[in-house]
């Protein structure tokens, strides 16, 4: 299958690692990967925060980007939820009708990372082997967006090694949000302690997340914990060998 890897702003910006996983872990599984170097921010960050007008050349952009691919894989269940439930409706708005129809079928070929390996490939056991202990963090996006469910856990308890423990109240909000973490920075703090306390609680050695940026926002707070517990995205776990 001839695969782009949507690699989102933050993971080119911040963390290149997860990219890099998310195309080792595609690559073994016996699949071309394509890094589309045009490929920009997709306007989430445009759209959440109000600017829905100057969304519309982003998602124009993110269709004619990646047209012509079997599937679009991204290690982002943030990304991945605006690309297939918000991008249409902007184009729609902005009176963009053959644009939102390329919107809606660029949507359904658009996977998060995890429903991607379950969903269309067939895979829960990717060969990863991982002998840390290990949480996971179940993402809003992914959980509410796209209801990814349980797959993330599927793929983990496959790993070989990995003793990977409950997290209490999983489905807590970490508290990031985007501009959310920004704009109500106490509120944030504090729901980032109630989800800190709650991992700390499992003695992991990682907690693990399908997006960069809640784990960007625990690690933070992790390290000013000064704890060894550290943040490990998905993707990184499952390309380990």
């Amino acid at each position: 299958m001839r695969v782009a890897l949507f690699v989102t702003c933050l993971a080119d910006a911040m963390f290149p690692q997860v990219g890099r996983a998310t195309v080792e872990l595609l690559e073994r599984l016996g699949h071309e990967v394509v890094f589309p170097e045009a490929q920009t921010c997709c306007g989430q960050m445009h759209i959440n925060t109000g600017y829905q007008r100057e969304a519309v050349r982003l998602v124009e952009h993110q269709v004619d980007t990646f047209a012509g691919f079997d599937a679009i894989v991204a290690p982002s269940g943030s990304c991945v939820g605006s690309v297939r439930h918000q991008h249409a409706a902007i184009a729609r708005r902005a009176g963009r009708v053959a644009l939102s129809h390329r919107a809606e079928e660029l949507g359904e070929r658009t996977y998060e990372l995890s429903e991607f390996l379950v969903d269309v490939l067939g895979v829960t056991d990717v060969g990863a082997r991982y002998p840390h202990r290990v949480t996971y963090h179940p993402t809003c996006h992914s959980l509410r967006m796209l209801r990814v469910a349980d797959r993330p856990l599927r793929l983990l308890r496959a790993v070989r090694g990995i003793d990977l423990v409950e997290l209490p109240e999983a489905e807590q909000c970490c508290g990031f949000g985007g501009t959310f973490a920004l704009k109500n920075a106490g509120t944030s703090a504090a729901m980032l302690s109630d989800k800190l306390r709650n991992v700390l609680s499992t003695g992991a050695d990682v907690v693990s997340a399908g997006d960069s940026s809640c784990l960007m926002h625990m690690g933070g707070g992790l390290s000013r914990l000064a704890v060894d517990t550290r943040p490990v995205h998905l993707a990184e776990i499952l390309a380990s060998t």
